[in-house]
Formats: C-alpha cells, sequence, structure tokens
C-alpha cells in the first residue's frame, strides 16, 4: 500500500479524498459479493483485481508509460480499442460510477444532467482516479449532448479527441463514422510513432474480440436455470473488462466459464431453479454501481442478461478480420459499431427485437428498464420498449436512479412487488 501511495502521489492525486472514497469499499464489497454462499471458485481472480483497483493495473500502466507506451482512456463501446492497441497502446474505462465526486462537478455542470458525467468529470477534477491521472488522451464520443458540451470542459484538464458518432444508420451514416475511425487512426499514429499495418490491426482486433467471445460464453451460461452465477458477479465481471488486461483478463473469463459450465451440467446453480428471471435493460451501469442488482437478488430474483453497454452491447458485435488491407479492417472496425443498438440512433427498431430476443434467449420472467436519471434517450426510449413487452405479454419496471443511496428503500418496494407480481 505504501508504494501504492506513492504512485498515486507522482500522479498528482488528492490523497485524502481518494482515501476517503475508498474506505467504505471493503465492507460493501464483503456485504455484496464475499459473503454470498457458494460463489464459483473462479471469482477468485476478480475479486483480487477489486481489492487493488487502483494499485497494480495502474502500476501497470505506468511502466507501460515508461517504456515509452501511451495510455488511453474512454468511456463507450463505440470507441474502437483495436486501433489503440494495434499503435502499442493500452485502452482503458475511467471511473464514472459514484456519488462521491458528483457534488464537485456540480459546481461547473447542471444538476438535471446525467450522473455518469457529473461523476466522471467530478473524478478528474478531484484527482481521485488513477486511471484519468495516467492517461495521456482522453477519447469521448458524441452519444448525447450533455457528453459533447462535457468533452469541452475536460478539455482544460487532458487531452481529449472527440469521435462523432452518427444518429442514424445508413450508408451515409457508415461513410461519417469510417472517416472518424481513420482520424483516429491518424491521431493515434502521430501520438505514438508508430505506422500501422494491416497485420498489427489483425493482431489487435483478435485480442478484442477473445475478449467478447469470453463474455458471450459467461453470458451463455447464464441461460441455464438454475443460473449458475449471480448477476452481481457477472455484472462485476463485466465493469471489470474495461480495466483489465484483455488477455489475462479473457483467460480468467474463460477458466471461469468451464467451472460454469461443469456447475450447469451437474445442475448447480446460486439460487433455486424457477426463482424469477430478471433481464435488465438500459443505461450503462459503470464500476462501483452494483445498487440495482443487489436490490433484486436480495430481494429474491436473479439477475440473469443486461441489455446496455455494460452487458450485451458491449460483446455481441465482433469486428470482421477476414480482409487484408489497412482499409479493410478499418470497414470491418466501422461496421462493429454501426451494429450497436444504443439509444443514441433513431429509428431504432433493431433495440427493441434485441430486447424481446434476449427475454427468449435468456428466459426472462421480466424485465426492469433502467435508466440514469436525465439520461433522456433511454428514457423515451421506453414508450416503445414497453409497447413491445406488453404486447407479447412479459412484465415490465422502469426504474429511474442515480449513483446515491437516497432511494434505495424506494427501489427495493417496488422491486419487491415486481417480483410478486411474477410469482402469481
Amino acid at each position: 500500500m505504501s508504494d501504492n501511495r506513492q504512485m498515486w502521489a507522482e500522479l498528482g492525486m488528492d490523497l485524502e479524498k481518494h482515501d476517503d472514497f475508498l474506505a467504505p469499499l471493503p465492507a460493501v464489497y464483503q456485504e455484496l459479493f464475499l459473503n454470498r454462499p457458494d460463489r464459483p471458485a473462479g471469482m477468485g481472480y476478480f475479486d483480487a483485481v477489486v481489492g487493488d483497483v487502483h494499485g497494480i493495473r495502474v502500476r501497470e500502466l505506468v511502466e507501460h508509460r515508461r517504456q515509452g507506451g501511451k495510455v488511453v482512456a474512454s468511456f463507450c463501446v463505440f470507441v474502437p480499442d483495436e486501433i489503440t492497441l494495434a499503435c502499442g497502446g493500452v485502452s482503458i474505462g475511467l471511473c464514472a460510477g459514484a456519488q462521491y465526486p458528483v457534488p464537485a462537478a456540480e459546481k461547473i455542470l447542471p444538476r438535471a444532467l446525467c450522473p455518469l458525467i457529473k461523476s466522471s468529470l467530478g473524478f478528474k477534477l478531484e484527482r481521485i482516479c488513477p486511471y484519468f491521472q495516467v492517461a495521456d488522451l482522453v477519447v469521448g464520443e458524441t452519444t448525447c449532448d450533455g457528453k459533447k458540451k462535457a468533452w469541452e470542459i475536460l478539455r482544460e484538464y487532458v487531452p481529449v479527441h472527440v469521435m462523432e458518432l452518427p444518429q442514424k444508420k445508413g450508408e451515409a451514416d457508415f461513410r461519417l463514422w469510417r472517416h472518424e475511425v481513420e482520424e483516429y487512426l491518424r491521431r493515434m499514429e502521430e501520438m505514438s510513432g508508430k505506422k500501422v499495418t494491416a497485420a498489427d490491426l489483425k493482431e489487435a482486433a483478435a485480442v478484442m474480440n477473445r475478449k467478447r467471445r469470453a463474455l458471450k460464453r459467461l453470458y451463455r451460461a447464464r441461460q441455464a436455470d438454475p443460473a449458475p452465477i449471480s448477476g452481481l458477479d457477472a455484472m462485476l465481471i463485466v465493469q471489470l473488462s474495461f480495466f483489465d488486461d484483455p488477455v489475462r483478463f479473457s483467460e480468467n473469463v474463460e477458466e471461469l466459464c468451464e467451472e460454469l459450465e461443469e456447475r450447469i451440467a451437474n445442475g448447480k446453480g446460486v439460487a433455486a431453479k424457477g426463482t424469477p428471471r430478471i433481464l435488465i435493460a438500459g443505461t450503462p451501469m459503470p464500476l462501483p454501481h452494483w445498487k440495482l442488482h443487489a436490490l433484486i437478488e436480495n430481494a429474491g430474483g436473479v439477475v440473469v442478461c443486461e441489455e446496455s453497454c455494460t452487458g450485451t452491447r458491449y460483446f455481441e458485435q465482433e469486428v470482421d478480420v477476414s480482409g487484408d488491407t489497412v482499409d479493410e479492417i478499418l470497414d470491418g472496425i466501422a461496421r462493429r459499431a454501426m451494429g450497436i443498438n444504443c439509444a443514441c440512433f433513431t429509428p431504432n427498431e433493431e433495440r427493441v427485437e434485441d430486447i424481446l430476443r434476449l427475454v427468449r434467449e435468456y428466459r426472462a420472467d421480466g424485465v426492469i428498464y433502467y435508466n440514469l436519471q436525465f439520461c433522456q434517450p433511454y428514457s423515451v426510449e421506453f414508450y416503445r420498449v414497453e409497447k413491445a413487452l406488453t404486447k407479447e405479454g412479459i412484465p415490465v419496471l422502469h426504474l429511474e436512479s442515480d449513483f446515491s443511496d437516497e432511494d434505495t428503500e424506494q427501489l427495493r418496494t417496488r422491486i419487491e412487488a415486481f417480483l410478486e407480481l411474477i410469482r402469481r
């Protein structure tokens, strides 16, 4: 820990605020995760990562920079990690799932703004996120108006590259995004001093595709009844996928999946067969936002799937690496993003169809549609999702919240009533 503190100080972090922020984490993690009976043994690796979440991985990033490599941070599944890797860089996520830094951000941001934006900017303002401090570049995207304007403020504190995401999915929109992908490649080549080849891109895409396939395998295991792993543990794994070394992460997820598949073969689960199975649809839940999953599973349900950017939208689409040239592989990278059904797109029938498909595949008994406060695209899109689910006779509950604990009891009451409705 003393070595970590020296590293954090060298990164310019506010050690007193950082201590204050991390202080509750061990007890919360013990209660939510470690105290749960019969957890898969393979979760031990991920517990260790959380136990030193601001230590070992940050040290690896610091060493990578010392050796001349670049660290690139982002918030969104649209940012092409393949390009970062192909240029010899490391791609990481950013702290954005806690209430602690929100008050600092609200000094310069409207209160009526998405808590994810306020949390992320607050982490930088308060200097308590080492991933922000170690990043050479932050890559933003235009998935919402709040983010577009937040990048302008963030530029005052760290270099920012913004990728313009189209709002539709026609051929003209693909060409726009394809241009943005190529512009990002040029930015990374200039920053890294490396000219990327088709072989570099293929190798990087193979690494990222392996990670996506490992997560797909994890989620396929969750389709079993009884569920072999809790929703809390599965969500934690996806959250950590944004931070951990991708090769090491994939290896450990694959090892865990072997254990889960053995559990399935033996009919062993973390909850009894017939436990209400819940699919969560909506906005992402970045680390350490575990409130919703904890409430559902403590109330007697089991979360079996997340239709979100910290869920299926992160890994379902892979990069086509069948091309032989840089241009062809860049096409594959750009096409992958066009297959992600984020609420930022219009029209967005594909997302409604995705949710209905996932309900069938995961044998969900009900859907909890969750959106962060003031996230307008997801909040508005609930109307059409609810209409489609109701037509199919699928129970649905709409919840809106933030990263605080102020509404915990209200959410608990509504979730318990929803699970009771499903049981009838």
